[in-house]
């Protein structure tokens, strides 16, 4: 049975986790990784896993990581307004900092922060960080955040891009966690761009891409 790519549509190539059995799904076209569905984690599995982060204001490490994201992926593009921050844990430790920097944030979260209010209103920037490898259907979550930025408005994304290098893939310590399940390059968020029609602006090719709603559709 065939099995297209759920960012570009192309036939993608079966692969097998030589250790693990574990089956993933190959796009040689836009480098879209994706788990079979087969491996998909139950809700319950997934929340005790989430459960398990130590995200907290006093790690540290954790806040100048996230620091880190907002000097290089949010400030240089959107100094005031209304951000959005998508998945945003346990502990909503990124909207405090952006509240600090003088943002209006609201969030979401699946789990924690599960109020459907962010959809009444647009943003200047939506932030997503380590979401969208969670993600079971990606395009569609992509379609929406175009939906709910105002024009002109960025979306900036926190994910580890993989190499494309199938023998570093499998030793990958990111395809260990069971609640990761599709994973990109710098080229799977530029074709993702274009197939929403989104400005592609700015990447390092490791951890973070940011977009921009055309100011006319």
């Amino acid at each position: 049975m065939n099995h297209l790519c759920k960012i570009c549509g192309h036939e993608t190539k079966p692969w097998i986790h030589p250790k693990t059995k574990a089956l993933f799904h190959v796009c040689q076209s836009c480098d879209f990784i994706s788990k079979d569905k087969a491996l998909y984690v139950s809700l319950d599995v997934e929340k005790e896993k989430y459960d398990e982060h130590q995200n907290e204001e006093g790690n540290i490490g954790y806040v100048n990581y996230l620091y880190n994201f907002f000097e290089t992926a949010i400030k240089p593009y959107v100094l005031k307004g209304t951000i959005l921050d998508f998945g945003s844990g346990p502990n909503p430790v990124f909207q405090s900092i952006l509240q600090k920097e003088g943002y209006e944030v609201m969030i979401y979260d699946y789990f924690y922060a599960p109020d459907l209010q962010y959809l009444n209103q647009t943003y200047d920037l939506i932030s997503t960080i380590e979401v969208v490898e969670h993600l079971q259907d990606p395009l569609p979550i992509f379609n929406q955040f175009k939906s709910l930025l105002k024009p002109g408005g960025y979306l900036s994304i926190m994910t580890l891009f993989h190499s494309n290098e199938m023998t570093r893939f499998k030793d990958w310590f990111y395809i260990r966690d069971v609640t990761h399940v599709s994973f990109y390059t710098s080229k799977t968020i530029k074709k993702i761009a274009d197939i929403l029609d989104m400005e592609f602006i700015d990447t390092n090719d490791y951890r973070y891409a940011v977009l921009r709603k055309k100011e006319i559709d």
